[in-house]
């Protein structure tokens, strides 16, 4: 692999890079401040907190983590929701809404007055019913996902359906093609960086994106966007999967997001 060039702003995901079965890595922010780099965390989770930003939910979890360095796709799709003149912020209805949302589709009463479908990691909430409801709010209403993950890392170890085969299913059913907000999409990237501030951004070195998953993680935007794409042998990472057909290989391999940190301060 090439050599590693000057990193100048470490994007980082959390679930599976920083947080997984080994905690080893959940101090490691603390040592990241001590680099010169600004970073930040991303995730397509909020741990039961409404809104971005959600540093107080991931503070919970043992990780030390200010308000402004969290961003996630739900904070992405709010903002996009509001510039539609649509929902956002908890203020307007959506079909299948994210776990610990105050917004619930009413399976009985598809006709409400929804403003847009929004799908987001929801386990429980994916069910006919509901994708039923969803189906009928979408033929004329906005269709926004906060990704097309095919499978997260479950708490049992294993790999379980992510929110992209649901949404590939309305899509198909409808003919409409959903407008994605997720961590890895170059929108939701360029939205991150423009709070690193002038500084950050015009020093000189690349931009580094850190993840468990070299598709979902490391694939669309941070490629388009030339970031370096460091892979760790965390979370829902697997023997092999930076060799699959199809995949681009990532720039670096690292045994854990830890490892990744240790090696920047010894540089």
């Amino acid at each position: 692999m090439a050599k590693r060039p000057a990193i100048k702003a470490p994007l980082i995901d959390l679930s599976g890079t920083v947080i997984h079965d080994d905690d080893a890595s959940l101090p490691i922010a603390r040592r990241l401040r001590a680099t010169s780099a600004p970073f930040r965390f991303r995730s397509d989770h909020e741990p039961g907190v409404d809104g971005p930003p959600c540093a107080a939910g991931w503070r919970r979890t043992g990780i030390d983590t200010r308000d402004d360095e969290v961003w996630t796709s739900l904070g992405a799709v709010n903002a996009l929701l509001r510039a539609k003149g649509g929902g956002g912020g908890g203020g307007g209805r959506g079909a299948c809404p994210p776990r610990g949302s105050a917004c619930a589709i009413s399976v009985k009463s598809p006709a409400l007055p929804y403003d847009s479908v929004v799908v987001a990691f929801a386990p429980a909430r994916f069910d006919y019913g509901a994708l039923n409801a969803a189906f009928r709010v979408l033929m004329d209403r906005p269709f926004v996902a906060t990704h097309r993950a095919r499978y997260p890392g479950d708490s049992d170890g294993a790999l379980s359906l992510g929110p992209g085969p649901f949404v590939a299913a309305l899509e198909h059913a409808t003919g409409r093609t959903a407008e994605i907000m997720g961590e890895i999409e170059r929108k939701f990237f360029e939205m991150v960086l423009s709070t690193l501030g002038s500084d950050a951004r015009d020093q000189e070195g690349v931009v580094a994106v850190i993840g468990d998953d070299v598709q979902s993680d490391l694939g669309d935007g941070a490629i388009e966007l030339g970031f370096w794409r460091v892979l760790v042998r965390t979370g829902k990472y697997r023997n092999g999967d930076e060799t699959r057909k199809g995949i681009r290989p990532p720039d670096e391999i690292c045994d854990s997001f830890s490892s990744f940190v240790e090696s920047l301060l010894d540089k």
